[in-house]
């Protein structure tokens, strides 16, 4: 056993004295934080200068999150042959100057084309950050480093409200937009300063019949490794079901708890509080060996919350449930991330993220576009006792598969790099 596999387990918070993580880990904190304005901009514009219906933010919703599902496992090969750290920086500078065409758009329509060509341009962002935290990221810290990134997401998730709201009330739209841009200009900044050095790909042909090649072969390697199929699958169901109750939590409040506005914001943020707790744990329970019991615990924790909201009509148990969410999905996110990084072989490590990214964004677009109609044939209680069961008998059938000893290819069976 390596020194490293019997070192003590790192804390997130320790990943911020690692000065190219820092730097990295700031630069998306402040584009995050940038793209939650821009966000809550978009929906004030569409809602009450447009007068646009709740189909019209549904779609536009959708229009952001699908090229993801669709373009990124594409956009992984080709980042798995380009330069990072330029495709880093010329996703940011190209999404900023896209974001001021929001300053003149006239109809909703508009806005959908502008954030689906934000989507593909972050299709390639994705990945390339991936590859960046694997090249820069020792590997027994990919887990801290991980769940710092995943935490600095749920901080502006559950601060950006209020400041956006504030500047619209006092600006308007337009303010959120202007620091949007801001902030990808500031990401590309901090970005050019990381020395970014990636072990060099063997010389080959780049046609289409070698693309494809590349393609089939990213993802021969995911189906072909049962941990990584596992805790990939774990992370689409993990995200359906977020995607599933978010749009519903305000009528849930409203019919079955019988609350307003305020208790729909505070059991909201229970979610982001939940995952926030959850990666700090995370650190302290996670080791190689025990990364598949994490991920079916973490099944189990998210099954436990969604039968509390279905069960109870009680507003303490409601919050309790969504902080339960919140804490077991980051028992599922942040492994399968992690896990990624760690098996894959650096060569394909694009396409192997960018597989993870596009499972992640058709898991919310199925959630968005599912949840509404099961709610209604199921009621609201129905459908979250139903995820409950669900996830429980899905646990239960991953202990099953995962207790059988599997070959693990990818560790032994790296290509060699020149």
């Amino acid at each position: 056993m390596t020194a490293a596999a019997t070192a003590p387990p790192i804390r997130p918070q320790a990943m911020l004295r690692h000065r190219p993580f820092r730097t990295l880990w700031l630069a998306q904190l402040v584009s995050i934080f940038g793209d939650f304005l821009a966000l809550f901009g978009v929906i004030s514009l569409i809602t009450f200068r447009l007068h646009g219906t709740a189909v019209q933010v549904t779609t536009v919703t959708i229009a952001y999150i699908l090229p993801l599902a669709l373009i990124g496992p594409i956009a992984g090969v080709f980042v798995d042959h380009w330069n990072v750290k330029r495709v880093m920086i010329a996703s940011d500078l190209i999404r900023g100057a896209l974001i001021l065409l929001l300053l003149v758009v006239r109809d909703v329509a508009q806005i959908g084309l502008i954030l689906a060509a934000l989507s593909v341009l972050s299709s390639f962002f994705v990945p390339a950050q991936s590859v960046t935290v694997r090249t820069l990221v020792p590997a027994d810290s990919l887990l801290a480093a991980n769940a710092m990134l995943t935490q600095a997401f749920y901080i502006v998730r559950l601060s950006a409200p209020f400041a956006a709201g504030a500047l619209i009330a006092w600006l308007g739209e337009r303010v959120c937009f202007y620091l949007d841009t801001a902030s990808f200009v500031f990401s590309a900044g901090m970005i050019f300063t990381l020395v970014i050095v990636r072990p060099p790909r063997a010389p080959g042909e780049k046609t289409l019949r070698s693309l494809s090649r590349d393609f089939v072969e990213g993802n021969r390697f995911i189906f072909t490794h049962a941990g990584l199929t596992f805790v990939f699958l774990a992370m689409g169901v993990a995200t359906f079901v977020m995607a599933a109750f978010m749009p519903l939590i305000s009528i849930y409040i409203r019919d079955a708890l019988r609350a307003g506005p305020f208790v729909w914001g505070a059991i909201s943020s229970m979610v982001g509080i939940g995952l926030i707790a959850g990666t700090q744990v995370l650190g302290r329970v996670h080791t190689p060996s025990s990364r598949t019991s994490v991920v079916l615990g973490g099944m189990l924790g998210l099954g436990m919350g969604a039968a509390l909201l279905g069960a109870f009509r009680n507003i303490p148990l409601a919050a309790l449930g969504t902080f339960l969410i919140g804490f077991a999905v980051s028992f599922v996110l942040v492994p399968a991330q992690t896990l990624s990084q760690q098996e894959t072989p650096p060569p394909l490590m694009g396409r192997v993220s960018s597989t993870f990214m596009s499972l992640v964004s058709l898991s919310q677009v199925l959630g968005l576009l599912l949840s509404g109609y099961v709610a209604q044939a199921l009621g609201m209680r129905g459908l979250f006792l139903a995820c409950g069961g669900a996830l429980a008998l899905i646990a239960g059938a991953g202990h099953v598969w995962m207790r059988e000893p599997r070959p693990r290819p990818g560790r032994n069976e790296r290509p060699a790099t020149g």
